[in-house]
């Protein structure tokens, strides 16, 4: 699988990518074809809470998934966008598989 991280308005430090690299390997349990994942990671209003804007686009075969989610942090929000993948990926295997 292809993994792409973009930062928009700030520089993602390794410690986060290794976070994200980790993370996205646990999708590929819930659907082997995974082909490519992007992040997109960005920082909207940096003087208030709930700032940090996490997008996360999955290409699979025939298909294309998205989650978005905006938090405190953006380890929270790379979390929160693997389950709302994860979630996507299982029905998305069920369906193929009726």
């Amino acid at each position: 699988m292809e993994l792409k991280i973009q930062s928009i308005h700030f520089d993602a430090t390794e410690k986060l990518h290794a976070f994200i690299e980790k993370k996205v390997a646990k999708l590929e349990k819930y659907h082997e074809n995974i082909i490519k994942a992007e992040f997109i990671l960005k920082i909207v209003k940096p003087e208030t809470a709930h700032n940090k804007e996490t997008a996360l686009h999955i290409f699979v075969p025939g298909s294309e998934l998205h989650a978005e989610k905006v938090c405190d942090t953006f380890e929270e929000g790379v979390d929160l966008c693997i389950d709302a993948l994860q979630k996507q990926l299982s029905k998305l295997k069920e369906k193929n598989a009726k």
